[in-house]
């Protein structure tokens, strides 16, 4: 049915390409660098597009465009598609590929770093690692711009599938000069006069709300800069207990959770990538094992 779309309206790839490379820059003008003539070439193509389907494929948001509802489906078949041509000229299994891997900042560089650096031995593939959120990984799963994903979320929506790697419990940990005892940093901590760092970006407030309130004195990027911020002996934080440094340097004091005691890392990706490319299934199981392997080794019994 495609192959007669395509050839009955001459709708070409370049045509979809345009789309998608305006959709994600979120402007012609970004999309096509400056270049007046790709500029013109950009319009026409989205126009020609909107033409054959009938339906507004791009719309206007401030000085930019983002694609509507009917843009942002066309563009995840058409992201599908072109995936599985590109798939197919290489070859899948003969040609090392590039996998796109989303997670936080804190995940990047204290397991997947090291996992990714000691198995290039095992593989021909490149791997562009990228710092996301939870929601942002979950929307790029599903537009299929990211391969795989690690995330702190307990469920994600469907056809998204998950394979867990650790978890971890969050520890208020408190410098011995901020306060006498264990017990006089978890009392000034539920009293909000315990100066604090948090992790604003990779801590899930809905889960502990005890967080959710609590105004800290300096907000984090991640929980790596949190405890970087820790160190300076000013500042208490929270951070995953394979984060936590020795017990004679500082407090260590539970945070109290309401839907779980700890947060959970999972591997997620798109079980329909594993129809265009069978090279994502041995990519996720090396993945999911040695992340999984490196997780247990820095975790607290």
């Amino acid at each position: 049915m495609f192959s007669k779309l395509y050839a009955e309206s001459g709708l070409s790839l370049d045509r979809l390409r345009a789309m998608l490379e305006v959709g994600a820059s979120g402007s012609i003008v970004k999309a096509a660098e400056g270049d007046p003539v790709r500029q013109s070439q950009y319009s026409r193509q989205i126009k020609e597009l909107e033409d054959f389907f009938r339906v507004k494929l791009m719309e206007r948001d401030g000085k930019g465009m983002r694609l509507t509802t009917n843009g942002r489906e066309l563009a995840r078949i058409s992201r599908f598609f072109l995936l599985g041509l590109s798939n197919f000229q290489r070859g899948c299994l003969a040609e090392g590929q590039t996998f796109r891997i989303g997670a936080s900042a804190t995940f990047i560089r204290q397991f997947l770093v090291p996992v990714i650096t000691n198995s290039l031995d095992q593989t021909d593939n490149r791997f562009v690692l990228e710092v996301a959120a939870d929601d942002e990984i979950e929307r790029r799963l599903h537009d299929l711009t990211l391969d795989f994903g690690v995330v702190m979320a307990t469920a994600l929506s469907r056809p998204l599938q998950t394979r867990t790697i650790g978890k971890s419990k969050l520890l208020l940990v408190v410098p011995r000069p901020l306060c006498s005892s264990r017990a006089a940093a978890s009392k000034a901590f539920r009293e909000e006069s315990l100066p604090v760092a948090l992790a604003e970006r990779e801590l899930n407030l809905s889960v502990f709300p005890s967080l959710k309130d609590y105004e800290p004195l300096l907000a984090c990027d991640s929980f790596l800069s949190a405890r970087s911020a820790m160190e300076e002996q000013t500042l208490a934080t929270v951070l995953p207990d394979f984060l936590v440094p020795r017990k004679e340097s500082c407090w260590q004091v539970p945070i109290p959770a309401i839907n779980s005691p700890a947060i959970h890392f999972q591997l997620a990706w798109n079980p329909r990538l594993l129809r265009l490319n069978p090279l994502i299934v041995r990519t996720r199981d090396l993945l999911s094992a040695s992340l999984k392997t490196l997780y247990l080794k820095h975790s607290r019994p």
